[in-house]
């Protein structure tokens, strides 16, 4: 986002008073620049649904159960919570993951919640949607390490529960499918939203919500040009048309950086389009509860917040902020972390 041209008083009341927010005379233009609507990054209570999965409490029950079930993998060790922890930030805080056999991958586990406002699913934007990502790691060979879908869904037909679970959910004698399964997951994670964050009730008017560490950070972010990448409710670009993906060059300059943290060993979305445009070209990653979800970038190599805003500070904007502004930084982003909803582990059938 960037300043518009206009400089008028009344334009930058205007877009306080757009998002809900009463300052004091003189204190507007040191907290907001002009051109910035904070109100358009106020995270939803609910992630939007496709029209082919409308969201029933049924249907996320069941979702629930299969999110934490382990026979969805080849070995029963390893469930979608294994990686993305929902009693936690939503990932594993490891840098690459254990899948089945104790195998890792070449990237990190990113968070599950607030994944439904995601412009595409993965590091590369290789699904479309969470019902097509909820399908990739049944079959991938160092994830649950199943050959192929006909696997999975004919071990969860020898469970009677499930059988007569999707028969109620989804209708029809054959209705334990490998595409209803993945409906059933989706439609989960669609509820895995962590509103009222500190940022979020500071925006509807809450004037004590933030530090002042965490508004001058606020302020930095939007001025160096970060929100440029970052915006949006989930902090993760724009609202976008399901499954086109909101992609940005990392690292966009060469520093130190990028040999200490190998940042440009995987190709990034290269690697699933074959395309010369899109390498080292990332899907946008969420902002929200990052303070919970170390380590940090695709590869998991940066330990800590403090790192990974310096990291992005030199890698995107050829900018070293100072030690004053990492802190400010890190303020604000930890004023993302929102009210999780209450998890507890289902009884599985």
């Amino acid at each position: 986002m960037k300043a518009g041209k206009h400089s008028a008083g009344w334009l930058v009341a205007a877009l306080i008073a757009g998002a809900g927010i009463a300052l004091s005379a003189g204190e507007s233009r040191a907290q907001f620049s002009p051109g910035s609507n904070w109100a358009a990054y106020i995270l939803p209570d609910k992630a939007p649904a496709p029209k082919n999965n409308p969201t029933t409490p049924a249907k996320v029950e069941l979702g629930k159960q299969l999110y934490f079930d382990t026979r969805l993998s080849s070995t029963g060790t390893v469930s979608c919570n294994s990686c993305h922890n929902v009693m936690k930030g939503g990932d594993d805080n490891r840098a690459t993951s254990l899948g089945v056999h104790g195998k890792t991958g070449g990237r990190s586990a990113p968070t599950v919640w607030n994944s439904g406002f995601l412009s595409a699913q993965f590091w590369d934007g290789r699904a479309k949607n969470l019902e097509e990502q909820a399908k990739g790691p049944m079959v991938n060979p160092v994830e649950m390490g199943n050959p192929n879908h006909d696997v999975v869904v004919k071990r969860l037909q020898q469970v009677p529960g499930y059988v007569s679970q999707f028969k109620t959910v989804f209708g029809g004698a054959d209705s334990l499918t490998i595409d209803n399964v993945a409906k059933a997951i989706a439609a989960y994670e669609r509820t895995l939203v962590t509103t009222n964050s500190p940022f979020d009730r500071y925006v509807k008017g809450d004037q004590k919500a933030l530090t002042p560490a965490a508004l001058r950070g606020m302020d930095l972010v939007q001025k160096s040009g970060c929100t440029s990448c970052h915006t949006g409710p989930n902090f993760a670009g724009p609202p976008m048309s399901e499954g086109k993906g909101f992609f940005m060059p990392f690292p966009r300059f060469e520093s130190a950086y990028t040999a200490k943290y190998d940042l440009k060993a995987d190709t990034g979305r290269y690697s699933v389009t074959k395309s010369e445009p899109d390498r080292h070209m990332w899907r946008v990653p969420t902002w929200r509860n990052v303070a919970l979800t170390a380590p940090y970038f695709h590869n998991g190599k940066v330990k800590t917040l403090e790192e990974a805003v310096r990291v992005m500070g030199k890698a995107q904007l050829n900018r070293d902020f100072k030690d004053n502004e990492v802190k400010d930084i890190v303020a604000f982003l930890s004023s993302l972390t929102g009210t999780f909803p209450k998890q507890t582990a289902p009884k599985l059938p």
